[in-house]
This record gives structure tokens, sequence and C-alpha cells, in this order.
């Protein structure tokens, strides 16, 4: 347990400086998600992977096709659309649980929450990292809960990044008397499994 606790504050240390852009005064300073999927789309934009889009209705039906690269920023457009952390304004409005190490994942954990929660849309952005000795740790998957409730209808979006691989979106909606309608859609890039 005590080496678990010195492993683990090594490596907040070196993912923390890790941050693509932070807050440059006195405040919160987390790691700026945002960014990193924007370096992410970025990448995919001048690579040369055939990018692919699979969408499953309520587990009945699945469409799939190929998308154009100049189409890839509006696919991956819930993820862009987040807050950034790295702004102290916006980093103001949230908080961080204490970073942890799942032995099971064999991740670190990071994982912000808004510090009220009925006014953000955006429940929480986590970031699982597998250590590297000696190095910054290796960020693996983000994870975002997008929720918008009001009287008239609920949607939930539980978003899923794994970095140089995919991206998925389990959207929920339900309108007062109907059903749940949901959805997953899934776009892949880079999705081949490692040798």
């Amino acid at each position: 347990m005590k080496y678990l606790r010195i492993l683990l504050l090594s490596l907040t240390i070196p993912v923390v400086l890790l941050s693509c852009k932070q807050a440059t005064t006195t405040g919160p300073k987390f790691i700026s998600v945002l960014s990193l999927i924007k370096a992410e789309v970025a990448d995919v934009d001048t690579s040369l992977y055939p990018i692919v889009k699979t969408i499953t209705y309520d587990s009945t039906r699945t469409d799939t096709f190929y998308i154009p690269r100049e189409k890839f920023a509006e696919e991956a457009a819930d993820f862009l659309s987040i807050p950034d952390l790295g702004v102290k304004k916006v980093a103001a409005k949230y908080r961080e649980e204490p970073t942890r190490y799942d032995e099971l994942l064999g991740r670190v954990i990071f994982k912000y929450l808004p510090i009220h929660p009925e006014k953000e849309e955006i429940k929480s952005q986590e970031l699982l990292a597998t250590p590297v000795p000696g190095q910054d740790a290796k960020i693996n998957n983000i994870i975002i809960i997008r929720e918008i409730s009001n009287r008239d209808s609920f949607l939930q979006k539980k978003m899923l990044w794994q970095m140089n691989k995919s991206f998925q979106v389990i959207t929920t909606r339900q309108k007062p008397g109907q059903p749940e309608i949901t959805t997953v859609t899934k776009v892949a890039w880079n999705d081949q499994p490692e040798q």
C-alpha cells in the first residue's frame, strides 16, 4: 500500500505537467481534456487513416459507413464542445477528486466534477492514464458525462475517447410518456489491436 501511494504521488506530478494548457494564474490547475482532444483531432485531420462510423439504434439496427477526414471534427463535436478546464474562469466551476490508482485497471484516474452539478451540462471529465516508470504517465482514455434535463425531456451522453484509436458516444433520450431511446455511435480511425 505504501508503494502504491509513493507511485501515485510520483505519477501525479508528471501528468499534471503534461497538461497541454493550464490556467496561468492562481486557482485550480487541471489537465485540459479539451486540448488533448483537439490535438487528436488535428492529428486525424492530417492522417491517412480510414475513418469508420458505426451507429447502433436501440440494439436493433446498425449502420456503418466511411467518414471523410474533413468531416472528422464535425463527428467529434460533442467532445470539442466540453468546457476547457485549462481556462481559469472555467476551472473555478470544477473540483478535482483525489487522484487514485486502480489496481484492477492498472490506471491512474484523474476526475473533475462541477462544484454545482445542477448548473453544468458536463457532469464529469475523467482521464485514465497508464503509469510509465521514469516518464510521464500515458493517457489512454477520456470519459465524459453530459446531461441535459428539463420537464420536457432528458438527454444523457456517455462519451469515451480512446486515445489514438476511436471515440464512442452513448446517447439516451426520453420524453414524458415515451420509451427511452438509446443510440451508440462509434467513430474509429486507428482501431487495430496492438501487436
